[in-house]
């Protein structure tokens, strides 16, 4: 049986990537995803509405039953402004942590497998080892203390929920730092980029693959650990990344100067040490994502970048 795929934010960068791995899944989605994917943007499933995502659920899991596939709800929408989440908090809280816990609620109740994607920052950052699943969190900044909320209401309220942590993601769609270095290379003949903030790169559309080998595993019945991270494999600092880009894009990486966190002060905290641990992932049966080195050199040979 086939999996049908719920995806609220599904215009977004990893939304939209999650459609596009869907669509090309062979197995649980067929042998050329014949799948039913339903991924609606931002504004037409607003999260913090709870009338509209009990409709929403309840609208796709009947179809979708109807039609004979395995139904799975994977939230990629999320308010990701960092740093206007410091001052922004109620908005922030109302879709990573509100809206999540509406979801889970009505996948409870039309027993639907929910996948809700969350981020490093609920960490302290202050690690000198990747981070398992079980490791203690305590977030610094008011994104991570409403991701964390999230994933704590999403646990609480479904038993049939999982969450999947992920760090620095780019991809074709939407901004990211990836395009944003692109973009600078062009206007400045040197960059400076923090050297002291270690963490591990991530595909979007490698991501994305791994969600959806994760719903189906979900659908199927099996039971994987609750809490998983899905990474880059690997890790470096800002400034090895921003290097590894320019490198990529034929230019030269000695452009890319090195600083400091204090160098460079935003509103919001950022972890120092965010490496997150595959290892929950792999003892789960399911695909480790490659290197984040080679996955920079496929999504800029594939032009998920400029």
């Amino acid at each position: 049986m086939a999996l049908a795929l719920l995806v609220p934010g599904g215009r977004g960068q990893l939304g939209q990537d999650v459609v596009a791995a869907a669509s090309s899944a062979s197995g649980a989605f067929g042998t050329s995803g014949d799948g039913l994917v339903h991924a609606p943007s931002s504004a037409e499933l607003d999260l913090t509405d709870p009338s509209a995502v009990a409709d929403a659920v309840a609208v796709f899991a009947s179809t979708a039953r109807d039609a004979g596939f395995r139904p799975v709800v994977v939230n990629a929408a999320a308010y990701t402004a960092v740093d206007a989440a410091e001052t922004d908090f109620d908005r922030a809280f109302a879709v990573n942590a509100s809206g999540p816990g509406y979801l889970a609620t009505s996948c409870r109740e039309h027993n639907v497998p929910l996948l809700h994607v969350s981020t490093d920052y609920v960490f302290p950052g202050d690690g000198t080892r990747p981070y398992e699943p079980s490791d203690e969190t305590g977030p610094r900044s008011a994104y991570g203390r409403t991701k964390l909320a999230g994933e704590e209401r999403v646990l609480s309220t479904w038993d049939r929920a999982w969450v999947v942590r992920t760090a620095w993601v780019y991809g074709e769609h939407g901004a990211n730092f990836v395009k944003t270095m692109a973009r600078l290379a062009a206007d400045r003949e040197t960059l400076s980029v923090v050297d002291d903030q270690v963490g591990s790169p991530t595909w979007s559309l490698d991501l994305a693959h791994g969600l959806v080998e994760l719903a189906a595993l979900v659908s199927s019945g099996a039971t994987p650990s609750r809490v998983l991270h899905a990474t880059g494999d690997g890790e470096t600092t800002w400034c090895g990344f921003a290097r590894a880009i320019f490198a990529e894009l034929g230019l030269d990486p000695e452009r890319v100067r090195p600083c400091t966190t204090a160098d460079f002060p935003r509103p919001a905290p950022r972890p120092a040490y965010s490496v997150l641990s595959g290892k929950a992932w792999a003892d789960a049966g399911l695909t480790p994502l490659r290197h984040w080195r080679e996955a920079l050199t496929a999504a800029v040979a594939a032009h998920a970048v400029p």
